[in-house]
């Protein structure tokens, strides 16, 4: 059977996506998707993605408990009891008691970065390289690139790298890893489920919520950051349900372990002060230039360590130990203002204790702009340790990092409004938990999460109302720059829903628009002879239906190329047969229906085109894959779909 003239040969699929290439190309795709119609999110679908979920948050919590458990654990034998260096943590940050009377050593700090670097670098290289960096990003490409598909050994190797990187004294965040191995479960639960590329999306989402509430303790922040955090300028709302569900159950297996605390401790309540809008819309903006410096050194870091010549698995190495060369002076000089021997303020690690400093103060902060200074000079010192750490191929999270630098400069911003309007009520630490929702929901382009998620941290939602002030002060500023590259603006952007949209292109355009009426038809009469069909068929080089009309022109029935073959293998059915007998029931399509209804119909019955009738029943024309696909590739350019 000769190929209809116009149509193309079918794409190969790549990041990009692929123009259409025939009806049956593009129903392969979606077919399975909506299933005939039905709608976008089943409740038997729905049911079964909820217990899935439930499963999902069973083990993320249970593996990401362990995580939580092998870091401190790190943390406490390599940092204290070796280099004798002591973290500085949050008011709920610690689990294990901390060991004392260890005398601070640089050189053994060193070593202790060098050594995790190493491991770091060696076991992502030689096991999974998609484990290096963060993990948020990649975590975010697995889903719109990789139809949520992820290697089994993704976990373990994520947290084996982790442990060396932020038990070592790496600077970053246990988020990014967490994310990572959260929605690499969820797509594993997933894989061994056996379910549809839709539904293993839709667990690794929850996967990523799921494990974001385990060790952040924000259950409701979690689930909306995972369903925001795919998008830019979207929601991936199918997966909300589901990534509450997974959240809620991590988040409560985690807490049965370490007990329930938030992680951040704070004065009882904050007063919200109207007249003080203006002064949290300022620190909103000068607060997204810290931001964007924070993105500039995050992307300079790794370009620079791309560039270095040496072995890609020890560059981890070699970021670490200039981040504990660039640390050492500090430390020395904040013995003198702790009193505490090896103490960086949070330089190393999470640095949640610095954002602690900055919400509520400590009995060694300094008063008046020295205080300012401090916490200016902690924040620079926390974009540059975790530049290093990251840049260089560190297993460290960006989204810890991104709550501290703006915690530290939110509560910058507040002392120094303070000192200069000191009969205004001003509390700095207001401005600090204002300063981290701000700065991460900004430069993530999650305002929402992030707004849920800070209040979550300390347990209020005082401050809710500047909150939503300068999250959207923030994504206005910084919508064109990410800390994610893989975030795409909509899902009509996204790959994952590329389906989706081929659907809902074909149901805008009708059979009408589309064909050609007063085609010249090969057709036949109730009796017309079988030697006449046969002979007009042959004489057809483009036409696979033949329509049957009846005495008033209406379609009676439809004779397919099939029908040559059969007469062919015996000759004497010519002499009696009529197009009555060779017609089977008639298949077309009405002319207000849509392609996703014509296309439909040729899947079902196996055509590579319909015949369209008026609602008379008369023939108007015939549409077929060729002219199915061009006035998609129409419609899609006219309104910008790739």
């Amino acid at each position: 059977m000769t190929e209809p003239e116009g149509a193309k040969p079918t794409a190969t699929r790549s990041s990009a996506p692929p123009a259409p290439s025939g009806a049956h190309a593009i129903a392969a795709r979606f077919r399975a998707l909506l299933g005939r119609g039905q709608p976008p999110l089943q409740l038997e679908l729905l049911g079964r993605t909820l217990l899935h979920a439930a499963l999902v948050g069973v083990a993320v919590g249970v593996i990401i408990s362990a995580l939580f458990w092998a870091l401190e654990g790190t943390e406490r034998l390599t940092l204290e009891a070796v280099a004798g260096y002591h973290p500085l943590r949050a008011g709920g940050e610690s689990v294990i008691s901390p060991i004392e009377g260890q005398p601070f050593r640089f050189w053994l700090l060193w070593i202790v970065l060098g050594v995790g670097g190493l491991g770091c670098g060696i076991v992502s290289t030689r096991f999974a390289p998609e484990t290096a960096y963060g993990g948020s990003n990649t975590i975010i490409e697995d889903f719109h690139r990789r139809q949520g598909i992820v290697r089994r050994r993704v976990p373990s190797v994520k947290m084996l790298t982790a442990v060396f990187t932020l038990g070592f004294g790496g600077s970053g965040g246990r988020e990014g890893p967490t994310m990572q191995i959260g929605g690499a479960v969820g797509a594993l639960v997933g894989r061994y489920l056996r379910v549809t590329d839709r539904e293993r999306r839709i667990l690794l989402v929850a996967g990523l919520g799921a494990g974001m509430a385990a060790i952040f303790r924000t259950p409701l922040g979690a689930a909306l950051l995972a369903v925001e955090i795919m998008y830019r300028d979207d929601f991936e709302s199918d997966a909300l349900i589901p990534s509450v569900l997974a959240s809620v159950i991590s988040y409560s297996v985690f807490i049965s372990f370490f007990g329930e605390r938030t992680l951040f401790t704070h004065k009882a309540s904050y007063a919200f002060e109207p007249t003080q809008l203006p002064l949290f819309a300022l620190m909103a903006v000068l607060a997204c230039a810290v931001g964007l410096l924070f993105l500039s050194a995050l992307h300079t870091s790794e370009r620079l360590f791309d560039k270095l010549p040496v072995p890609r698995w020890l560059r981890p190495a070699v970021g670490m130990v200039m981040l504990g060369m660039m640390i050492t002076p500090f430390i020395l000089m904040s013995e003198k203002l702790t009193g505490i021997e090896g103490q960086g303020l949070g330089v190393l690690g999470g640095g949640y204790g610095a954002a602690q400093i900055a919400l509520s103060g400590a009995s060694w902060f300094p008063s008046g702009w020295d205080g300012v200074q401090l916490l200016l000079l902690l924040c620079g010192l926390k974009i540059v340790g975790t530049a290093l750490t990251i840049g260089s191929g560190g297993s460290a999270g960006d989204f810890a990092p991104g709550i501290v630098i703006g915690g530290l400069f939110g509560g910058a911003f507040g002392l120094a409004a303070q000192i200069l309007l000191p009969h205004a009520g001003i509390e700095p630490g207001a401005f600090a938990l204002v300063g981290m929702g701000t700065m991460y929901g900004g430069v993530a382009h999650v305002p929402i999460a992030s707004l849920v998620m800070v209040c979550e941290l300390v347990g209020s939602y005082d401050l809710l109302v500047p909150l939503m002030l300068t999250e959207g002060i923030a994504f206005i500023v910084l919508r064109h720059h990410s800390l994610y590259p893989a975030q795409v603006f909509t899902k009509r952007d996204s790959p994952a829903h590329r389906d989706e949209l081929i659907l809902d292109v074909l149901k805008e355009i009708r059979a009408g628009d589309v064909v050609v009426p007063n085609r010249e038809l090969v057709r036949f009469q109730r009796n017309t002879p079988a030697s006449e069909v046969i002979a007009a068929m042959a004489r057809s080089d483009w036409q696979d239906a033949f329509p049957v009309l009846d005495g008033d022109g209406s379609l009676a029935g439809i004779i397919s190329a099939e029908v040559l073959r059969v007469l062919s293998a015996d000759p004497t059915l010519n002499e009696f047969a009529l197009a009555d007998d060779m017609m089977t029931a008639p298949v077309s399509v009405r002319i207000g229906a849509d392609l996703h209804q014509v296309l439909d119909v040729m899947l079902q019955h196996g055509m590579r085109e319909v015949l369209v009738v008026d609602d008379s029943g008369r023939i108007v024309g015939v549409l077929d894959e060729a002219e199915i696909t061009h006035a998609y590739t129409n419609a899609t350019a006219a309104s910008g779909v790739a």
